[in-house]
């Protein structure tokens, strides 16, 4: 009996030891693979380790945008006590107290294991948290974007959002080299999910730092400008753009209004806040197209800067009548006058001129029309038809039946400036190091046009009848030209009583190092035209960058005295008699300075291109005293050519090189 009981109990232990063995041989052997992959994906987890975001400077160096590890905190809701973990994080982390616990509750009564607390806490936040450290905290690090200035280069920057992904401006059109490739860790944790140890399996690539054509000092000082100009003259929206006319660098490009692109858009943020109006917001330019009209004419007709031009009070064409401010009109002028006293008659009859066709292709030649391509989102091409008719030749003429962006101004600018050839505006110096090529310009103008241009347009700041004297520089030559075009109201398709008030203009005359654009938008009375409101800031702003960039004087140190002026009003917009209004601007010589008597004597020659010597010989051999002021040829004079002068007079003639 014993030995049977023995038999049995061998066999079942026997029996016991195969079951045993055959299910080692299953978990060991057969289903190895598969059961370890269980336990790997109880034990290990493979996590995203986020790329460092490449960093942004300006052509100096200086930092615009850093990226830097921050804290995240988080918890797990099984481990703690609820009431009391709830109570001091939201103490410290200034968080909601019943949010956060709800929060944590829920995570609670639904077995989840993780709760985030806050993304990239502050500085002092942590230091809070690690005088009183606790157990139960998960910290983990997350990669968070930093603007060092603030609110300088804002709407060019952009910024990101909670994934460090970029939402706009620069940080959205070059997001992709930008973020970099991120890496994978693999983590080990025990039973309890506490880390053991991580093992890198791929590492993050940083992404590529990028080095700006933006000159921090340059940017700062035109933003300041454009902020003061906006306040004292209304203006709800204006933008300046600062470039190198023979690289297309990119000096300052400024928007107003602004804002902090470290703080995420707040509800209630006035909408177009963010916008970028330099490159986003197309208008009508208004007088500062004649220059592309008269560029145009020197190309294709045989007018010349000497050419007379009828300058009447009003033209008709097509049903509709154009007017000069001027009541009475300007009589029979020279072309170069045609632009320094921005003649809307003036600039129609040499539209007409030059036609449809040559008007249409220069127009697209100077660049309008057209995207410049500068990497940031939504840049607009503003608007240009086909010009077919008389009438759009008229109104293209002095920038009407147009829409261009401050930055196309810009380019168009450095055509004149640089002699003649259209530049892309270049926003990106390096990336990654590799300074970017610089693309090939396009002839547009023949040099000598172009020069010849250059001195038209420094009549409109040196002559007495010029109407941006206001931009005139201390110890440098400059040109330009002023606009005022009325807004139109597309819902009430009427002209309203605003201005998109503008200038364009380089500086020194000879060599031009910048060219400066300034757009203020929505301004308001005589005070609120190109004239008067953004003539003073390219004053500013130029003044400062050609003292940045270490430009030479080509003027005496001092401030040569003003040419007299009979009147301030340099800005008024022209009247029109259409019954479809387009308002031109015609910063003009006052109707005063029209009735003054005229005096007996014979008239002043044109003094201009002449130099000291010539100039002096010839008024002596009149009886007249020369008052002359600068060095070089002559570039303005007062009494203007053409005036009666008795014998004993003085003309003063500022000199130029």
């Amino acid at each position: 009996m014993l030995e049977r009981r023995l038999v049995c109990f061998a066999g079942m232990v026997s029996l016991w030891g195969g079951v045993v063995l055959c299910k080692l041989i299953s978990l060991q052997v057969v289903h190895h693979q598969y059961y370890a992959g269980q336990a790997a994906r109880q034990q290990e987890a493979t996590e995203e380790v986020l790329a460092p975001r490449g960093a942004i400077f300006d052509r100096n160096g200086n930092p615009l945008a850093l990226s830097e590890p921050k804290a995240s905190i988080g918890v797990d809701p099984r481990r703690v006590d609820i009431a009391a973990a709830s109570d001091f994080l939201s103490r410290v982390l200034h968080l909601d107290h019943a949010e956060l616990a709800g929060r944590m509750k829920w995570a609670y009564d639904h077995h989840k294991g993780y709760v985030s607390v806050k993304h990239r806490i502050a500085d002092d936040e942590w230091q809070r948290l690690s005088v009183q450290p606790v157990d139960y905290l998960a910290v983990t690090q997350e990669g968070h974007r930093r603007y060092p200035n603030g609110q300088l280069l804002a709407h060019v920057l952009g910024s990101v959002d909670y994934a460090q992904k970029g939402n706009f401006g620069i940080e959205r059109y070059l997001d992709a080299d930008l973020r970099g490739v991120p890496g994978k860790i693999r983590l080990l944790a025990d039973a309890n999910k506490h880390g053991i140890e991580s093992q890198s399996i791929t590492d993050a690539k940083p992404g590529l730092p990028l080095t700006l054509t933006i000159d921090e000092r340059i940017q700062y000082v035109a933003e300041r400008e454009l902020a003061a100009a906006a306040a004292a003259h209304q203006a709800p929206s204006g933008s300046v753009v600062v470039m190198n006319p023979y690289t297309g660098d990119i000096l300052a490009l400024a928007s107003f209004p602004a804002f902090d692109p470290n703080q995420p858009p707040q509800p209630g943020e006035p909408a177009g806040i963010r916008m970028n109006h330099a490159v986003e917001a197309p208008f009508e330019p208004g007088s500062v197209f004649k220059v592309i009209t008269l560029a145009a004419a020197l190309e294709t007709t045989n007018l010349t800067p000497d050419s007379m031009i009828n300058c009447t009070a009003t033209i008709t064409l097509g049903g509709r009548t154009i007017g000069e401010a001027h009541p009475r009109g300007y009589g029979l002028i020279h072309m170069y006058d045609v632009l320094a006293k921005s003649s809307n008659v003036g600039a129609v009859r040499i539209g007409l001129q030059v036609g449809p066709e040559n008007m249409y292709r220069y127009v697209r030649k100077f660049g309008f029309g057209q995207a410049t391509g500068i990497p940031v989102p939504s840049e607009s091409r503003g608007l240009l038809h086909h010009i077919k008719t008389t009438d759009s030749v008229a109104s293209v003429a002095f920038g009407h039946e147009v829409a261009v962006t401050t930055l196309q101004l810009a380019q168009a600018a450095s055509v004149v400036a640089n002699g003649g050839l259209l530049v892309k505006p270049r926003l990106i110096l390096k990336k990654g190091g590799q300074t970017m090529p610089l693309p090939a310009p396009e002839r547009v103008l023949k040099p000598e046009t172009a020069i010849t241009m250059r001195k038209m347009m420094e009549g409109v700041v040196v002559l007495p009848e010029g109407t941006g004297k206001r931009a005139r520089l201390a110890g440098y030559t400059s040109g330009g030209k002023t606009g005022s075009a009325v807004i139109f109201d597309y819902a009430a398709k009427r002209y309203t009583h605003s201005y998109n008030g503008s200038f364009m203009g380089f500086a020194p005359v000879t060599n031009p190092a910048i060219v400066v654009v300034v757009t203020l938008n929505g301004t308001h009375g005589d005070s609120g035209f190109g004239g008067a409101a953004a003539a003073p800031v390219f004053k500013e702003v130029a003044s400062e960058a050609l003292r940045v960039l270490d430009v030479p004087r080509d003027l005496p140190i001092e401030e040569p005295k003003p040419l007299l002026a009979k009147a301030d009003n340099l800005d008024a917009p022209a009247r029109d008699s259409a019954p479809r209004p387009i308002t031109e601007d015609s910063e003009d010589a006052p109707e005063e300075a029209a009735r003054e008597p005229a005096a007996s004597g014979p008239k002043v020659p044109n003094f201009r291109g002449m130099t000291m010597r010539d100039v002096i010989n010839q008024a002596s051999a009149m009886g007249w005293i020369v008052m002359p002021d600068g060095s070089g040829v002559a570039s303005a004079q007062d009494p203007p050519a053409g005036a009666p002068l008795r014998p004993g007079g003085r003309v003063r003639v500022v000199f130029a090189r």
